[in-house]
């Protein structure tokens, strides 16, 4: 597995390449420290798997070298990880293609999950979107989940773990932990604090 960071300052590089490091093993990081040089790297190595963009940058910046990456390499999975936790930038971002944004100030486990998500398909949306305030869905309708989802989602909410949550729902563990991915899914997050701080500003739970 492959990835690219494109940012410039090296000890930024450092940290994020230590937690892609984790995703699997023989990972190879590539490192580029504007978005010229980025777009370099990509052109000579075709069998990267994703690349983290920082949004500001000397020499070449961050939405240019995304708008360039989307325009000639469609396929390749692009994440924004930026100091930026203006909610305006991250939607800027995801409506010019990025498959997520990941504020520097995440921990690592929720960067870590977060390219996960991405390489599995999907696109990292941070609870900060929500909290800018864009629309949310207000209902269960709108996210998609099932009434069960929601029993789930609501006991999550009150921090009960797994176990707990099959015990009150008359449900096993791992059914438990099935509609616990699906409702981490129908609401962008990839945690439980995520979970809990997005179900509370859409208005799913109280």
């Amino acid at each position: 597995m492959k990835f690219l960071i494109i940012d410039d300052h090296p000890i930024v590089r450092d940290g994020v390449a230590a937690v892609l490091r984790q995703v699997d093993s023989g990972v190879e990081v590539l490192e580029a420290g504007d978005g010229a040089a980025g777009l370099a790297v990509i052109a000579a190595h075709s069998d990267l798997d994703c690349v983290l963009l920082d949004l500001r940058m000397t020499g070449l910046p961050g939405m240019p070298t995304l708008e360039q990456v989307r325009a000639q390499y469609p396929a390749l999975p692009l994440v924004i990880v930026s100091s930026s936790e203006d909610a305006a930038d991250a939607r800027r971002a995801l409506a010019a293609g990025a498959r997520g944004y990941i504020p520097k100030s995440a921990g690592r486990s929720t960067m870590l999950a977060a390219v996960r998500l991405v390489l599995a398909g999907e696109v990292y949306v941070p609870p900060l979107v929500l909290a800018g305030g864009v629309e949310p869905a207000r209902t269960r309708q709108e996210t998609g989940l099932t009434e069960r989802q929601m029993d789930v989602l609501r006991l999550v909410c009150e921090g009960l773990p797994n176990r707990e949550i099959g015990q009150q729902l008359d449900m096993h563990e791992k059914t438990v932990k099935a509609h616990v991915t699906a409702v981490f899914k129908a609401l962008g997050v990839v945690n439980r604090e995520q979970a809990i701080e997005t179900a509370r500003a859409a208005g799913l739970v109280g």
